[in-house]
């Protein structure tokens, strides 16, 4: 393996150890001193922001390898119908053409797997900070709950007060209508009163 293929199978691994701890599940304060550290340290910005580059790179490899491979595999299938066409085969050759198509698939997985996993540990990072975020807003509503639940109570018990004395004095109109009426001699309609 050349040294850039090199170069990105240790970047490879590196996400694939970064993955694994992201996702390992820290309890709430260690994570959230990690993922503040992560998204606020400019020595950690500058890591991110080299190792993006390097992804241009690997993308760039991607595409290189993307194209052997299928070079590769027209290169070997017109060898084999010449092959088929003459009647004898050289087993060199097509081992040879089988080591260059391995080596090129391998290449193309290689690229392909570390490009697709950087934008899974993107998201991955992403998800685990709006969950912190979120795991932060629900204790701060947690504890302004309990103050709200004793505000209800008190408005409830006013509702209750003000039933109370809204019924009470509904009676004593009713009252004060039927000795009007009595004192009068006429009936009144008590909603018009």
């Amino acid at each position: 393996m050349t040294i850039y293929y090199s170069l990105t199978f240790l970047l490879l691994a590196a996400e694939m150890v970064t993955f694994t701890a992201l996702v390992i599940p820290f309890p709430f304060a260690i994570r959230k001193r990690v993922f503040s550290f992560l998204s606020e340290s400019p020595i950690v910005a500058k890591i991110a922001y080299g190792i993006k580059i390097s992804f241009i790179f690997v993308g760039i490899l991607f595409f290189d390898a993307l194209q052997r491979m299928f070079r590769i595999t027209a290169e070997s299938d017109m060898a084999k119908t010449n092959q088929q066409g003459m009647g004898v085969g050289d087993i060199r050759t097509e081992t040879s053409f089988a080591a260059r198509k391995f080596y090129a698939q391998r290449n193309v997985y290689l690229t392909g797997f570390t490009l697709f996993l950087s934008l899974v540990l993107t998201r991955t990072f992403a998800i685990n900070l709006e969950l912190i975020h979120s795991q932060e807003e629900y204790a701060k509503l947690k504890k302004a709950s309990p103050s709200s639940g004793s505000d209800i109570e008190k408005k409830a018990s006013e509702y209750d007060s003000l039933k109370t004395k809204f019924e009470s004095q509904t009676k004593e109109y009713n009252q004060l209508a039927d000795k009007y009426n009595k004192l009068t001699g006429g009936k009144a309609d008590k909603k018009k009163d």
